[in-house]
């Protein structure tokens, strides 16, 4: 696979907390161009993407929430940032040969309904595009999980594990759909969680293909654990006796072996003891000849200190859909992944 030299036009499908980080990093890469930003919101429509991106020098290019003119500017790529992807939305991007990279609670599709599913892959085969879906979790930890396994003689099982405080994630109903809050007996809470986190599924499965696995099944378990007293968080409350820590997986299964784990050990509040101890990352462990292990933790720069936690999150989680672009754009048509692209790297600032 190679990728063009040509800067590549590319425009950026919203600018919330990741796409921000994102437009941000396309403004300052010398391989793209943007050409074209859409934006929900009334108050950012007609604004520069410079402003929208945290300042810099004005841009040129001002944001729109007219799909048709985007299409019209015949972009490249289209980095798509929505917190959930819309099918009708890729429908439109990839049949109009618009290669798309996204975190949109993406990584194979496999999640859809199979007609939507298969409507996104005509898509690609009309307009000769590509669909990518990648982020910090899942995404980096599973290319990283990956990349270990290559130093063992053997595999007996891999667990990926996001093990963080969630509470600095200021999104109350993010929060409550993945139970937090909630009384832990209530009626199919976790049958809900399970399909809110459905996207790590796929990157089991995806995991699986890139090791040449074919998975006889995969399924979900939780354990919700109580908070033993009363947490207000600003933008929620955790209540005493409600849900303070969620510690799940979806898991991969060959017969009555677990081959490949990826889920969660989250918290929320002061009042919650996880059935597993916080590594405050993304734990990482490949058990077979040798074992291995890693953590993954996102540290501050001094350049990004005023970001925080999760602000730095939040580029952690855009860049390695925004650095694939070029990959993606050189990839043949349909629905790519991890499995289908050389590793994906970013830009050295010379």
């Amino acid at each position: 696979m190679t990728t063009t030299t040509a800067p590549l036009r590319v425009i950026q499908w919203t600018t919330g907390n990741v796409g921000q980080r994102s437009l941000h990093a396309i403004l300052r890469r010398p391989d793209m161009e943007l050409v074209g930003v859409f934006a929900h919101g009334a108050d950012k429509l007609g604004v520069d993407a410079a402003e929208l991106a945290g300042g810099g020098a004005p841009s040129g290019v001002v944001a729109t929430n007219d799909v048709d003119v985007l299409i019209a500017l015949k972009p490249d790529a289209c980095v798509y940032n929505p917190l959930w992807s819309s099918t009708d939305e890729l429908v439109r991007l990839l049949e109009a040969g618009i290669n798309v990279c996204t975190t949109a609670g993406w990584i194979n599709g496999t999640k859809l309904d199979p007609a939507e599913r298969a409507r996104v892959e005509d898509a690609c085969q009309r307009g000769g595009s590509s669909i990518y879906g990648s982020g910090a979790h899942p995404g980096m930890t599973n290319t990283v999980a990956l990349a270990l396994t290559a130093s063992c003689a053997y595999i007996d099982s891999v667990r990926i594990t996001e093990s963080v405080d969630c509470s600095t994630y200021a999104s109350a109903e993010t929060q409550r759909a993945m139970g937090f809050g909630c009384d832990p007996a209530t009626p199919g809470l976790a049958e809900s969680v399970r399909r809110e986190s459905e996207v790590f599924a796929e990157s089991v499965a995806v995991m699986a293909d890139a090791m040449g696995v074919t998975l006889d099944r995969i399924d979900f378990d939780v354990t919700f654990t109580a908070a033993t007293g009363h947490s207000d968080l600003g933008f929620m409350e955790i209540p005493d006796g409600t849900v303070g820590s969620v510690y799940g997986y979806h898991r991969g299964w060959v017969g009555d072996h677990n081959l490949i784990s990826v889920g969660f050990n989250w918290t929320m509040g002061d009042h919650v003891v996880p059935p597993k101890p916080l590594k405050h990352g993304h734990d990482i462990q490949v058990f077979g000849a040798p074992n291995m292990r890693t953590v993954i933790h996102c540290l501050p720069h001094a350049e990004w200190d005023e970001e925080g936690f999760m602000g730095l999150g939040m580029i952690y989680t855009a860049m390695p859909v925004t650095n694939a672009v070029p990959y993606v754009v050189a990839a043949p048509p349909g629905i790519v992944t991890l499995a289908d692209l050389p590793v994906v790297t970013g830009r050295p600032r010379l």
